[in-house]
Order: C-alpha cells, then sequence, then structure tokens
C-alpha cells in the first residue's frame, strides 16, 4: 500500500514537472514572437526615418531670440517714456541710464541722447511716440550706416585660397564651438575645410576640436597637447596648401586679454602665417561672450592691438539683456560683428545682419 502510494505521488511530481516545462516552453515561444515582432516594427521605423528624413525645425526668428534683450532694453525705455507722459531733459536723463545698464556703452549712449536732445530743442520731437520713433531711427542709422558697403556676415573670398581664419578670445566664450559650427557651414555649402588644433594649452581642447571635425567631416591638423602653437599653425597652413583646400580655421588658445605674453603669442601666430601665405591670415575673428557687456569692448580693443580683428563673434545673445553692446561695439570700435551666436543648434550661429538687429529690437 505504501509503495503504491510512493508510486503515485511520484507520478504526480513528474506530471506538474512536465507540465511546468511546456508552460515555460510556451512562454518563452510567446517572448520570443513579441520581441520579433517588436524588432521588425522599430527595423521599419528606423528604415521610415531614413526613407523620409523628418524636416529640421525652422529656425525661430530673431525677435524671438533677442526677446530678453528687447523687454530688458527697449521695453524698460518703451515704460519709462509712457511713464513720464513728456518730453524734457530728465527723461533724457533716466534714458541715458538704462542704456548704460543695457551695456551700450558712455560715448554711444552719449550720442544717442545728445542726438535726441537736440531734436527736442528744435522742436523736431514733441510727443513720447516722436522720442520712440527718434530712438529707432538713431540707432538704425548708427548700424546700418556704419555696416553700409560692407559685406553682410561672414563671407569667404574665394579668390584667395586657402582662406585663412584665425579665432582669438579668452576662456570660455564658446570659441571651438563657434569653430565647429562655422566648419559644418562651409562643408554644407561645398567647401573644403581643415581645422587646425593650436590651442595646445588647455588638455582637452584637441580633442575637442577633434569631436568638431568628425561630426562636421572636415580633416583636422594637430600636436600633442603642450606643443609650440606656431609649429602645429605652420603645420597646418602648409597642409592646407598642399591638399588645395579652401577654407583654414585656427583655434588659438582661450587666453585673458590683461596677459601679455600670451597676448604676444597671437602675433607670433600671425608672423608664422605669413611665412606660408603672405596676405594672410585673410580674417582675424575675436569671439566675444555676449553677457560680459562692457568688458567686451575692453577685450576688443586688447585683442585688435595684438592682432588686428577683422570682425567679432558675439555668442550667447539669446541669453542676455546686454544684447544693446552690439550697437556700443560697433559705434565705437569700428569693428564689424560678422557673426551671433543665438542658441545651441547648429543654424543658431548666424551671420549678422544690422537692419535685421535693429527691426528685431524695436519689432
Amino acid at each position: 500500500m505504501e509503495q503504491n502510494l510512493m508510486y503515485i505521488i511520484a507520478a504526480a511530481v513528474a506530471i506538474a514537472i512536465v507540465a511546468i516545462i511546456i508552460i515555460a516552453v510556451r512562454k518563452q515561444r510567446e517572448n520570443v514572437a513579441k520581441s520579433d515582432a517588436l524588432t521588425n516594427a522599430a527595423g521599419e521605423e528606423l528604415k521610415e526615418k531614413v526613407e523620409k528624413p523628418v524636416k529640421a525645425a525652422k529656425p525661430e526668428s530673431l525677435r524671438i531670440k533677442l526677446a530678453k534683450t528687447k523687454s530688458g532694453f527697449i521695453g524698460k525705455l518703451a515704460e519709462l517714456i509712457n511713464l513720464r507722459g513728456k518730453v524734457d531733459d530728465d527723461l533724457l536723463e533716466q534714458m541715458e541710464e538704462l542704456m548704460m545698464q543695457a551695456d551700450i556703452g558712455v560715448q554711444t549712449s552719449m550720442d544717442i541722447i545728445e542726438q535726441l536732445r537736440e531734436d527736442i530743442h528744435t522742436k523736431t520731437i514733441t510727443t513720447t511716440d516722436d522720442v520712440q520713433k527718434r530712438l529707432h531711427d538713431i540707432m538704425f542709422a548708427m548700424m546700418v550706416e556704419e555696416y553700409a558697403g560692407t559685406d553682410h556676415g561672414f563671407v569667404v573670398n574665394e579668390a584667395k585660397k586657402p582662406y585663412v581664419v584665425l579665432v582669438t578670445g579668452v576662456n570660455g566664450v564658446g570659441k571651438t564651438t563657434t569653430i565647429g559650427k562655422l566648419a559644418k557651414r562651409l562643408k554644407d555649402s561645398g567647401k573644403s575645410v581643415l581645422l587646425v588644433a593650436a590651442d595646445t594649452f588647455r588638455a582637452a581642447a584637441i580633442e575637442q576640436l577633434g569631436i568638431w571635425a568628425d561630426r562636421a567631416g572636415v580633416d583636422i591638423v594637430k600636436h600633442q597637447h603642450g606643443a609650440d602653437p606656431s609649429a602645429v599653425v605652420y603645420d597646418g597652413v602648409m597642409a592646407a596648401k598642399a591638399r588645395n583646400v579652401d577654407v583654414v580655421l585656427i583655434d588659438t588658445a582661450g587666453r585673458q586679454h590683461t596677459k601679455v605674453n600670451l597676448m604676444n603669442e597671437l602675433g607670433k601666430i600671425t608672423r608664422t602665417i605669413k611665412k606660408v601665405i603672405p596676405d594672410g591670415p585673410h580674417e582675424t575673428l575675436l569671439v566675444i561672450d555676449a553677457t560680459t557687456g562692457q568688458n567686451a569692448i575692453t577685450q576688443a580693443q586688447m585683442f585688435d592691438k595684438a592682432t588686428t580683428l577683422t570682425g567679432l563673434v558675439l555668442t550667447k545673445l539669446d541669453g542676455t539683456a546686454k544684447g544693446g553692446i552690439v550697437i556700443g561695439i560697433k559705434h565705437q570700435l569700428r569693428i564689424p560683428v560678422k557673426l551671433i551666436g543665438v542658441g545651441e543648434a547648429q543654424e543658431d550661429l548666424r551671420d549678422f545682419v544690422a537692419e535685421e538687429f535693429v527691426d528685431a529690437l524695436f519689432a
């Protein structure tokens, strides 16, 4: 009896084990089927994306990008003018103070107010509405007339090959990022581009520029960390000539404009370029963080002494209320702004167009 009971128990256990195995196998098959279905669906989705690429979002208007400057500067001016309700010297003094807060600059602010004061005294301006309209006209004239006859933005002279661009600036202004975006833009326009990693002082600078070179699909000339920057530049420019490259973009070490020995290094780099390309560099750009405000003018003055600047790149304009510095820089220094950075995206490195900028502020 006992033996029969043991047989029955053993048989029941065996049946249970078999049932468990069958259930497990069925579950595994179901999971495999689901996995295959998901894989096929993902593959079809990826295939569709490759065959039908999603269009890039339309770049936001400059008016939207300059919203902080517009609200922080033009908005406050408009509010002040409307609250005062009358046009007098007290209004002009308060306007001048607001302009300086927006980092238009002392001299530029004084020049604007002087023109307004003259118009008030001659009765050309009699209402607060007249003040706002006249302010727009003065700033428009300062920017547009002073840019008249010059190219808008960054333009490569195709008669000069390779076209050598030296990029300078203090640490943290977005210099290497600007070079990377500019390289991508030039490559997409059909030009061959060579990057030169002459920032040999900062440990990660060479690797960072290398990443941008890969993203843009362009070549790069580099040496080891700590190498002589001028030697890297010499090799880079020689390589560009040998390879018949259209444009050379040279990244230099971020340096404080108050450090004389580092600024002198820029002069040495320029002389090195001229040994290979006598009329080079064809463009010397200073990258400035717009959020630094008035300090940007000091930087531009010091860098211009070390190596004659042909243009400025103002980054982070979308993140500051100090966009008025654009007006001050051009009016005081006579150095044109060539490019502006208004965001992280590739298309947010834009050519600077004076008319568009002023109109965006007053729109």
